[in-house]
Formats: structure tokens, sequence, C-alpha cells
């Protein structure tokens, strides 16, 4: 009698498996990990909701109901460590560095954007003078030159150009600063005569700068020399075979958007003189172009 419970336990689990709806399964939960990153993200302000990525964002989680979706909000270097530890999690904002890669599985491009640079204020103008040539700055020889420093949000890619140049030049060149509002504080440094040099992206530091009720007249932005003028973000999710198989679906879904609506709403945060010469760039950005 023992003997026939125990062949029919399994059985009858089994049967109550195919009996329950699929629906009752409880389905992975998906980390999707952001923070306040405008133009892609934007929390807070008369723009809340406005930036690329949250246009996105939930159309990547309608059309994908095979999973639970969580929004958590985490600073740039929790993040990269939520993404070594091999959860299932993702981030739809990532650049691709050869150090990710050992522990992200990227999607295809999903966005091309203006590549970072250099951020002053226009009366420090006079210092960075000597390092320019057609307008774009020589940042080695400024830091190594000067006794300035350089502000920078503590783990986060500016293009795999940008971080291996910078890998150059000895920590004590750097002023890093971690935190949810890295940037802004990044800024605030700068506005108080605390820091003179800040690596950044323009459209972002633009809007940062006028959030924070200041003219960005009164700021200059310099591309480095050496650096292709557009970068590439993807979505990037913790190398695992979740994390696979969701970067699977998220490749189909990208195809239609990447083509032209993400490109329009990132030219709406951009300089009017800037826009035109980027919209038609954009259209070149993709090999999937019809």
């Amino acid at each position: 009698m023992t003997k026939c419970r125990r062949q029919l336990g399994p059985l009858l689990a089994a049967l109550l498996c195919a009996l329950l709806p699929s629906g009752a399964w409880a389905k992975e939960r998906l980390l999707w990990l952001l923070r306040d990153l405008p133009p892609l993200t934007i929390y807070e302000g008369a723009s809340k909701g406005q930036g690329v990525i949250d246009h996105l964002l939930p159309m990547l989680i309608d059309n994908m109901p095979e999973y639970e979706h969580s929004i958590i909000r985490v600073n740039r270097a929790r993040g990269i460590q939520m993404l070594q530890e091999g959860g299932f999690t993702c981030d739809p904002t990532l650049l691709w560095t050869p150090e990710r890669a050992r522990y992200v599985h990227f999607s295809q491009p999903s966005l091309g954007m203006l590549s970072s640079g250099l951020v002053i204020r226009q009366q420090d103008q006079a210092v960075v003078a000597p390092y320019l040539k057609n307008q774009q700055i020589d940042l080695p020889a400024l830091l190594a030159n000067t006794p300035l420093k350089l502000g920078v949000v503590a783990e986060r890619s500016y293009s795999p150009p940008v971080d291996a140049l910078l890998k150059t030049l000895p920590t004590d060149a750097f002023s890093r600063h971690y935190g949810n509002d890295a940037a802004t504080n990044l800024l605030q440094m700068q506005q108080l005569g605390r820091l003179q040099l800040l690596l950044g992206y323009w459209p972002e530091a633009r809007y940062l700068i006028q959030q924070q009720g200041w003219s960005s007249n009164d700021y200059r932005f310099y591309p480095i020399q050496g650096v292709a003028r557009y970068q590439f973000i993807r979505v990037g999710c913790a190398d695992t075979p979740l994390g696979r198989e969701a970067v699977k679906h998220i490749n189909q879904l990208l195809q239609p958007s990447r083509r032209e609506t993400l490109a329009d709403l990132y030219a709406l945060w951009l300089d009017p003189e800037l826009r035109e010469q980027y919209l038609q760039d954009s259209r070149q950005f993709f090999g999937d172009q019809p």
C-alpha cells in the first residue's frame, strides 16, 4: 500500500499540474533598473515621464506578458552591481563596453545619441582655450597641464573610447560622485566654483541646468577629440538564461521603434541647430532601414 501511494504521488501531482490553467503559475519577475537620466528617463518636474526611454519601456512591458515587471530606481553603481549579481534584471539605458559584456547580455542598439564631452561654465572658457582644436577639446592634454579635476559620475560609462582615455589618467585627476542625483550634484559643485570641468552629455546637462533655474547660455560644451559624434544605447540584461531569453524578445520589439520613433523623441531634446543634422544622420544608424 505504501509503495502504491509513493507511485501515485508524482502521478497525481502531474495530473493536477495539467488541469490547472497556465495563468495559475507564478511568472518570473523582471526587474527594470532605472535612474533619473534626462532626456532618456525623467523622474520629476514638468517633463516627468516624457523621456525617450519613458516612452519605450511601457511598450516593452506591455508586449512581454510572459513576465511580471517591476521598475526600481537605483544609481549607476548599484545598477551595475545588481547586473553583476545575476538576478533577472535589465537596464534599458546601457552603453556596451567590454567590461560590461562579461556579465551583461545586450540587445541590438536602440538609440543613437550625441557622445559625451566637456561641460564648462562660460567664465572658465579661457582655461580650456589652449586645448581646443576645431572646437574639440584635447582632454588628456588639458588634464595633464592643469591642476583641474574632472567631475564624473561613478561607474558611469561615457563610451568605450572615452572610458579607455580616462583609464590613462591618474585617479587624482577625477572628482567622482555617487548617488541618485550625481550629475545634478556635480553641476551644483561647478556652479559654486568647487569644480570647473565636468564630463557629461549636453542634452542631459542642459536640461539639469535649466531645472536649477540657471541659463544654459552660461555654459559651453566641447566634444572630445578622437571620439565619434554618436554612440548607441542598448537594453542590457544580466547574462543568464532568463536574461538571454528576454533580450531575444526585446530585439524583436525594438525593430520598429528604433527606426524612427526613438530618434524623433530624442531629437526634441536637442538644441535647434543640432536637431536637423541629427535626424538626417539617424536615418543611417541602423542597417534594417527600409
